[in-house]
Parts: structure tokens; sequence; C-alpha cells
């Protein structure tokens, strides 16, 4: 019962939240505060009453390995790849990079470099950005994060929301032309990359190519207000809706062949209740399955679709600091996503349980 009452408090809360987002209302801070505790608190609720409170805390340990891996192999490729931050077209006299490079610690031997780094990171000073000078990166992550946040979080309920049903549609009329029609937009889907999909979509809802009617449909990019997601989020939530779409539809073709399938179809039971009882249902695995490395596509994705449309999201300062060999706001954003990948796979795996009560993660 408790876990009812906290889903569909989760559930109200998002819808909530996204309303305001689309009707480009001031969501209260208060709102925001009252949604992290009780998400918290649903999660805390789950991990009890599952008896996962070991496991949790054992991948949580695995997680920051994991991070700190990341971390130490990023800022040792940094140091040794060739060229630094302050080496220009135009040389810097020597003694103006001497003081640059004393005032920013490279100056001192790369092993109390790294502990100064992996001291300051643990403690939340993520440093200053080499490009833009006197610009924390935390305040430069905090300024971009909502919009790639946003970015993401529609592109993926996009692709749950189409490829689902896509994938379910498709099951139910197996070998119809209706399937085969289906499953050739899901594999052109998977098989276009996002930075061709997002200039074709400019060029038809934005230029009228080769649909005069639709010149000016849509704004071919920036970031102003609900109708400038449309073609972003479409870009990228194209993809991972395909991949949804056959998975879905090729992981209901084993579960219709079931025993259980046959029997309910032979007392009678309708046969959309058959499809979405039981048969999607027992078909949800496989969908959680891949939806982590589905995260993972949609967070290298953004950066295209955000340089394509012109975001001003993390995407773009990523882009940016590679070309600068900016090292904190590099090694600021490659956190930042590695946590983003790590809480996903770890809600991902605590999933298989609400889909799958048999499922038992101890």
């Amino acid at each position: 019962m408790m876990g009812r009452i906290f889903g569909a408090g989760i559930l109200l809360l998002a819808l909530l939240l996204i309303f305001l987002d689309l009707g480009q209302f001031d969501t209260p801070r208060a709102l925001w505060i009252f949604t992290g505790f009780w998400v918290l608190t649903a999660f805390v609720y789950a991990v009890v009453r599952g008896e996962m409170v070991v496991y949790v805390f054992k991948r949580i340990l695995e997680a920051v390995f994991v991070i700190w891996v990341i971390a130490s192999l990023t800022f040792l490729a940094l140091r040794f790849l060739p060229g630094g931050p302050f080496d220009q077209e135009k040389q810097l006299p020597p003694e103006i990079k001497a003081n640059i490079e004393a005032k920013y610690g490279l100056d001192k031997p790369l092993l109390t470099q790294y502990l100064t780094y992996i001291q300051h990171a643990a403690t939340g000073d993520l440093g200053e950005s080499y490009k833009y000078l006197g610009r924390p990166v935390s305040t430069m992550i905090a300024e971009t994060a909502p919009v790639s946040f946003q970015l993401g979080f529609y592109s993926l309920l996009l692709a749950f929301a189409l490829g689902i049903p896509i994938g379910v549609f498709a099951a139910s009329r197996h070998n119809t032309l209706v399937d085969n029609g289906l499953m050739i937009f899901a594999i052109s889907g998977v098989a276009l990359p996002s930075f061709i999909v997002g200039p074709l979509l400019v060029v038809v809802f934005s230029f009228g190519v080769p649909f005069a009617s639709l010149k000016g449909f849509l704004p071919p990019a920036l970031w102003e207000s609900p109708i400038y997601y449309l073609l972003p989020v479409i870009t990228l939530g194209l993809r991972p809706a395909a991949i949804i779409a056959r998975m879905t539809r090729s992981s209901m073709l084993d579960v219709i062949q079931a025993d259980f399938v046959r029997t309910a179809r032979a007392k009678g039971v309708a046969r959309h209740v058959v499809l979405y009882k039981h048969v999607l249902k027992n078909s949800l695995i496989p969908v959680l399955t891949i939806s982590g490395p589905l995260v993972a596509g949609v967070l290298s994705g953004s950066f295209v679709v955000e340089i394509v449309f012109g975001i001003p999201g993390m995407g773009k300062h990523l882009v940016q600091s590679v070309t600068n060999r900016d090292y904190p706001l590099i090694l600021a954003l490659t956190l930042v996503f590695s946590a983003m990948l790590v809480l996903a796979n770890l809600i991902v795996d605590l999933l298989y349980t609400v889909v799958d009560p048999r499922i038992k993660l101890s």
C-alpha cells in the first residue's frame, strides 16, 4: 500500500513539475525541496522494504570507486597529452607563462597536483575555469545543468512514450504490413545519427524545404520556450525510441508464446488485457536492461544536439573545454556525467524488483 502511495506521489509531482516547466511558470523552491524529500523517502522505503540495504550500500561503494577511477584516468590523460591549457598560437613570454602555471599549481609535481585535485573534488571544490577567468566551475555547471537535464529528460520521456506503444502494436500484428512498416521506421531511427536528423528537421520544419507551408513552423535553434524544445527533443529521442520499440517487440513475441498467455486467451480474457496486463508487464525486463546504456547514449548524443541547435547546456561547455584544454571544466563535467550514468544504472537495477517481484537484490 505504501509503495503505491509513494509511486502515485512521485508521478503526480513529476506531472506538476512538467506542467509548470512547459507552462513557463516559476517553480517554487519549496516544491523542488519537497519533491526531493519525497523521492528520497520513497527510495529509502523501497530499499528497506526490499531488504536491499546491503546491496545498495555495496553499489554506492562501487560507484564511488568507479568515479574515482574515471577522475584519475581523465586527470592523467589531460596531463600526458601533448600541449597545455596555455599553449596558444601566439606563444606567451616564458615569465608570464610561468606565473600563470604557478597561480594554478601546474608547476608542482604531478603527484602533488593529483592529490590536491582529489582532495578538493571530494569536498566539492571543482576549481576555477582556465578559459573563463574568475568563474568557478561549479557555478558554470549549475547554470547549464538544468537545460541539459530538460533536454535529456524530455528526450527519454519521448523515447519511452513512443517506443513502447510502437513495440506493442508491432508485436500484436506480427508479420503483417503494419509490423514490417514500423520495424523499417525503427531500423531507420537506429541507423540515422542525430547530426543528420537534426539538420533535416530544421530544413523541413524551419525553412520549409520541400514543403513551403512549413516554413517558420518551428524555430531552428535556441532554448527559450517549450516550442523551442520540439526539434532538439525529437532529434535526441528518435534513436532511443527506435531501440526501445525493437526491444519491446522482440521481448513481447517471446512472451506471447508462453503457457500462461495461452491459458489467459483460453479463458476468454480480452485481447487488450492479455497484451498490456500479462504480456507487456513480463516483457519489460529487457527494456529496463537497455535503459542504462540508453541514458549513456542520450547524454553523449546531447553534445551534438546542443551544438547543432545552439542550446546553452553542459554539452557546449564540454566541447569547448576540450578545445581550450580547460582542465578544471573537463574534469568537472566528466565527473558529473559519470555520476549521472552510475545513478541511472543503479535506478534501473532497483526497478527490476518493481517490474518483477520475484527478483531479489541482496
